[in-house]
C-alpha cells in the first residue's frame, strides 16, 4: 500500500495520483503523439480552476463544420453535458468544449443552465450556432459548474497559442496517470489518411456504448451515415470490452469525426471505406487498451477469453463475469491461481453452461477440464505465470462456436485509497 496519508491529501481537484512515487512505473510502454497537428482544427488548452494543478479545459475549433457520430452511455442517470448534446446538436460541429474536474452530473437544472451560458457565449466569439457545438465534462459527480470559468477564456482563444494533440489528451485527464492518444496512417492507393484520437479513464469503466470520454478523428470526407456504420461496427470489439470495475459512467461519450475541405468529394467506395473503418478499429482498440492499462491502482491486466459459447450473448456475459468478479481480481492481484473462483463466476454468470464441458487455462497451463481440476498441474510453472503483468484466462465452454475477448485489471489496495478518498 502507498505510503499513509490523510484523505484530504488525494483530492481530484489537484489529480494528485499523477504525482505519487512510482506511479509512471507503467504497466506497458505507452506511444504518445508528441507534435502532432492537424490542419483540419485547433486544439487551445487551459487552466481554469476546476483542478488546482494543470489545465483543465480544451476547447477545439474546427475549420470547416463537420459531421460526426456520436454514442453516449446508456445509463438512466445521463450527465448534464449529454443531455443538452442530445436536444441540441444536430450532426454537425464547430466547436468542440471540454472541462475536466466537474462532471456536472446530477446537477438538475443548474447544470444545463450552466451550459446554456457558456455555449450562448462561444457562439458569439466563433460565429456559430448552438446546434453546432458540443460539451463534455469529467469529474466529480454532484458538484455545480461555475460556467463563469469557462465563458473567461473565450475573449483570448484566437490570441492564444494553438495546442498538439498531447496537450488537448493531457487537458482531459481527471485520476489518469498519463494521457491517452494515437496517429495513425493509413495508405490508399497513393493517397495516406490520418486517423487520430485521444481518450481519458482509468476509473468507474464499464462502458456500455463506448468510454468515458473519446474523441476520434478521420482525415476524409465521410458521411454521418458511414460515420455511424463504422462506429458501431468497431465498437463490440474496443471499447465495449474493457472493464475496471464494472461501474458504467454517467459521462461515457465516444465522438467520431470526419475532416476535410469543402473541394473533397465525399468517399463512397465500399473497398476505401472498409480500409479505413479497419484502420479505425486499431485506433479504438488501441484507445481502450491504454485506458484498460491505466485503470485505477492496477498492477496486472486480465485478458478473459471465453470461446466455445452456444450464443455471443452467453460468451459476452461469462466473459464480463469472470472479468468483473472481485474475487478473480483479488486473486489475480496476489499473483494466486485460484482458478476455483473463475469456474464461480462461470456459472453464476449462466444457466446453460454444462459444467462438465468446461476447460479452463491459465495462459498456456490446463488448470481444469471436464468437470474437475486438472491433475496434472505444473504449480511451480503456474506459479511462475501469475507473475506476469499481463494474465490470459482462457475458458471453452465447449457448447458452440462463439466467442468474446474481454479485458479488465485486477483490484488492489492501491484502488480502495484512490476511490475512498476520491473527493477529501
Amino acid at each position: 500500500m502507498a505510503n499513509k496519508r490523510s484523505t484530504k491529501d488525494l483530492a481530484l481537484s489537484s489529480n494528485e495520483r499523477l504525482y505519487l512515487k512510482n506511479n509512471h512505473n507503467f504497466l506497458f510502454k505507452i506511444k504518445k503523439a508528441k507534435n502532432f497537428k492537424s490542419k483540419y482544427l485547433d486544439f487551445y488548452t487551459f487552466h481554469v480552476g476546476f483542478k488546482k494543478k494543470m489545465d483543465d479545459l480544451l476547447v477545439v475549433v474546427f475549420k470547416e463544420l463537420t459531421p460526426l457520430s456520436v454514442v453516449y452511455s446508456k445509463t438512466s442517470t445521463p450527465s448534464a453535458p449529454i443531455i443538452w448534446d442530445k436536444k441540441n446538436n444536430r450532426g454537425f460541429c464547430k466547436l468542440l468544449i471540454i472541462n475536466a474536474g466537474n462532471a456536472n452530473a446530477h446537477t438538475g437544472k443548474n447544470g444545463i443552465i450552466a451550459i446554456d451560458k457558456y455555449v450562448s457565449v462561444a457562439t458569439k466569439y466563433f460565429n456559430c450556432k448552438k446546434s453546432q457545438v458540443l460539451v463534455s465534462s469529467t469529474g466529480v459527480i454532484g458538484e455545480k459548474l461555475n460556467p463563469d470559468k469557462i465563458i473567461k477564456v473565450f475573449p483570448t482563444i484566437l490570441k492564444s497559442q494553438t495546442k498538439n494533440l498531447l496537450s488537448a489528451s493531457k487537458a482531459i485527464m481527471t485520476t489518469d496517470t498519463y494521457p491517452k492518444n494515437i496517429v495513425k496512417k493509413i495508405k490508399i492507393n497513393s493517397k495516406i489518411i490520418k486517423i487520430f484520437g485521444f481518450a481519458k479513464g482509468s476509473g468507474m469503466i464499464f462502458p456500455n456504448m463506448g468510454t468515458m470520454l473519446s474523441y476520434i478523428f478521420v482525415e476524409a470526407n465521410l458521411s454521418k451515415g458511414i460515420l455511424k456504420k463504422i462506429l458501431h461496427t468497431n465498437l463490440d470489439t474496443s471499447f465495449n470490452s474493457i472493464s475496471v470495475d464494472s461501474d458504467t459512467s454517467t459521462s461515457d461519450t465516444l465522438m467520431l469525426f470526419s475532416l476535410s475541405d469543402n473541394n473533397q468529394q465525399k468517399i463512397k467506395s465500399p473497398n476505401i471505406i472498409n480500409k479505413i473503418s479497419l484502420g479505425l478499429k486499431e485506433v479504438m482498440s488501441d484507445l481502450a487498451l491504454q485506458i484498460i492499462s491505466d485503470g485505477e491502482g492496477i498492477s496486472k491486466l486480465i485478458e478473459v477469453r471465453v470461446s466455445g459459447a452456444k450464443t455471443y450473448k452467453q460468451a459476452t456475459e461469462v466473459s464480463f463475469s469472470i472479468a468483473n468478479s472481485p474475487l478473480v481480481k483479488t486473486a489475480i492481484a496476489g499473483e494466486d491461481a485460484n482458478w476455483g473462483r473463475v469456474i464461480m463466476a462461470i456459472g453464476k454468470a449462466d444457466s446453460q453452461v454444462v459444467q462438465n464441458k468446461i476447460k479452463l487455462m491459465f495462459g498456456n497451463y490446463l488448470v481444469a477440464n471436464k468437470g474437475h481440476k486438472y491433475e496434472k498441474i505444473n504449480l511451480k510453472k503456474l506459479d511462475k505465470y501469475m507473475l506476469n503483468k499481463h494474465i490470459k484466462i482462457k475458458v471453452d465452454l465447449g457448447l458452440g462456436k462463439f466467442q468474446r475477448t474481454v479485458y479488465s485489471s485486477d483490484l488492489t489496495h492501491e484502488y480502495i485509497r484512490i476511490n475512498a478518498d476520491y473527493r477529501s
